[in-house]
C-alpha cells in the first residue's frame, strides 16, 4: 500500500535541519539566500556540476517536497535557497494540502520548507526539459519544446528573472528549429544541445552556442555534428544531442546522442571537445564503444551523462535492451586521461534490459536512474540473472568497484527518473511517477544527507 508523508500518523517525521547551510552544485559560489520574490537575488556566479558529499544520502525521502500532480519532472536547479523543477506537469501543490495550483511546467519552492512560490509564474506554452542558473544570480535560462513565453515568442530557449518568472530585456534568443534537450552556461556562452538542425536559419545540428546577454547566435562554437545513425533494421532519425555536460572548470565538453562524425572526425554517440575563451575544438578523446547499434528501433541508445566533481572522469547511460558485449542498458565509467583513441570503460554496471535515463556523480556514489529492475545484472536477459540485485528505478554504484552499494529506496519505475541532482544537503530526483520508498511523493523526492 502507498503511504503518504502528508499525513503525519502513517509516516515517521523528520527534521528540516533548517540550521544547515543548503547550497545547490549548480549554484556553487552563489549566496544561499534567495529571499521572497521581488526582493534582489545575489550576483555571482554559477558552476554546472553535482555536489560533492562524503557519505551516501539516506533512503528516506524527506517528507515537505512539494508535488506535481501530472505529466513528468524533466529537470531539477537550485539557485540560493529557491529550487525550480521543469517539466510537462500542468498541476502542482505543497505538502499537507489538498489545494491544486494550475502551474505548468515551471515551479519554484523554498529549499528549506519546500513551498511553493505562486508569485513566480512564467507563462511557457510547451515542456521545459533545460535549466541552466545565470550568472548574474537574478535570472535563469530555460530550453525545451516551447515557442513562446509570457505571450512574446522565444523558439525554444528564453531567460527569465529568478524572483518572477518574467522575460529579462534584451535577451532575444535566436531561433532554433527544434526542441532542446539540455544546456550549459560557460565562459560567456550558453551551450545547448537538442534535436535542432538550424539556429537563426544557418545550419548547427544538434549543438549550438548563444551569447548569454543578447541570445544571439555564438558562432565560436561548431563542431558541425553529421552522420545521423541507422539501425540494422532501417531505423533512423535526425542527429541530436541527448545530453550534455561541461567540467567544473570549464575546459571539458562532453555530449551524446544520435551522430557519427563530429568536425570531420568518426565519433559514435560521444565527443568531448576543448573549451576555451576562442570557442570549442574536438578532443582527441575517442571510443568506437557506442559504435555498434542494439535495439532495432533506437538509432541512438545514449541518454544521460555526468562529469565527476573533480573533473578527471565521466559516467554515461544508456537504453537499447541487452545484446551480450554491447553498451546496451549500462551504466559506464570513463577516465578523460591522455587525448586518445581506443577508449575502453573502467567498469560497467549492466541492468539486463531496462533503460537507464539519469546519472549523478556524487564523489562516494554513482546515482542512476530510469525504469530498470535490477543493477550487477550482466548474466540476465530481461530477468534476474546470478549475483543481480533489485534496484528499482534508482539506485547508486560505488564508483571504484561499479557495483551496486546498499542503498535501496526503491521508486515505482514508470517511465523512469529522468533527472538525478545532487546539493550539498542531500539527492533531489525527477520522474514522471509517484511512489518513492513506499509513500507518495508526486513526481519529485528529495534524499537528505545523514
Amino acid at each position: 500500500m502507498t503511504t503518504s508523508r502528508d499525513h503525519p500518523r502513517t509516516t515517521r517525521s523528520r527534521p528540516t535541519r533548517r540550521n544547515r547551510r543548503y547550497r545547490s552544485a549548480a549554484a556553487t559560489g552563489l549566496v544561499a539566500a534567495l529571499v521572497a520574490a521581488g526582493t534582489a537575488l545575489p550576483a555571482t556566479p554559477a558552476l554546472a556540476v553535482n555536489a560533492q558529499h562524503s557519505t551516501v544520502v539516506s533512503a528516506d525521502p524527506a517528507n515537505w517536497t512539494p508535488h506535481a500532480l501530472d505529466g513528468t519532472v524533466y529537470r531539477i536547479i537550485q539557485i540560493g535557497n529557491r529550487v525550480y523543477m521543469a517539466g510537462s506537469f500542468t498541476k502542482v501543490r505543497n505538502a499537507g494540502s489538498t489545494t491544486e495550483l494550475a502551474m505548468p511546467r515551471l515551479v519554484a519552492f523554498d529549499a528549506t520548507t519546500g513551498r511553493i512560490d505562486t508569485t513566480f509564474r512564467p507563462v511557457v506554452n510547451s515542456t521545459v526539459k533545460a535549466l541552466a542558473a545565470a550568472e548574474d544570480g537574478r535570472s535563469l535560462y530555460i530550453g525545451g519544446s516551447f515557442t513562446s513565453v509570457n505571450g512574446a515568442a522565444a523558439p525554444r530557449v528564453a531567460r527569465i528573472d529568478a524572483a518572477t518568472g518574467a522575460r529579462v530585456a534584451g535577451f532575444t534568443p535566436a531561433a532554433l528549429n527544434g526542441q532542446v534537450n539540455d544546456m550549459r552556461l560557460v565562459g560567456g556562452r550558453l551551450i545547448v544541445g537538442g534535436a535542432f538542425q538550424t539556429v537563426a536559419g544557418v545550419t548547427r545540428r544538434g549543438l549550438a552556442a548563444l551569447n548569454t546577454g543578447t541570445g544571439a547566435a555564438d558562432s565560436s562554437v561548431n563542431l558541425r555534428l553529421e552522420g545521423p545513425r541507422t539501425t540494422s533494421t532501417g531505423a533512423t532519425a535526425p542527429v541530436k544531442v541527448e545530453a550534455l555536460d561541461v567540467s567544473a572548470d570549464g575546459s571539458r565538453l562532453i555530449f551524446i546522442g544520435n551522430f557519427s562524425s563530429v568536425a570531420g572526425q568518426a565519433r559514435h554517440q560521444i565527443a568531448v571537445a576543448r573549451l576555451s575563451s576562442t570557442g570549442a575544438a574536438l578532443s582527441g578523446w575517442s571510443t568506437i564503444r557506442y559504435q555498434p547499434t542494439c535495439s532495432g528501433g533506437t538509432p541512438t541508445y545514449m541518454r544521460g551523462v555526468d562529469i565527476s566533481p573533480d573533473g578527471t572522469w565521466f559516467a554515461v547511460v544508456t537504453t537499447g535492451y541487452t545484446y551480450t558485449g554491447l553498451l546496451c542498458d549500462t551504466a559506464a565509467r570513463w577516465e578523460f586521461g591522455t587525448e586518445t583513441s581506443g577508449k575502453q570503460p573502467t567498469w560497467v554496471n549492466y541492468t539486463g534490459g531496462d533503460t537507464l535515463l539519469s546519472v549523478a556523480i556524487t564523489g562516494v556514489a554513482v546515482y542512476v536512474g530510469g525504469h530498470q529492475r535490477w543493477l550487477d545484472n550482466p548474466y540476465g536477459r530481461n530477468s534476474a540473472g546470478p549475483g543481480a540485485v533489485s534496484r528499482p528505478g534508482i539506485g547508486a554504484i560505488h564508483p571504484t568497484t561499479g557495483k551496486a552499494l546498499a542503498w535501496n529506496p526503491t521508486k515505482e519505475r514508470g517511465v523512469g527518473t529522468a533527472d538525478i541532482y545532487a546539493t550539498d544537503r542531500g539527492l533531489f530526483i525527477g520522474s514522471d511517477t509517484s511512489t518513492v520508498a513506499g509513500e507518495y511523493h508526486g513526481k519529485i523526492a528529495f534524499f537528505p544527507l545523514p
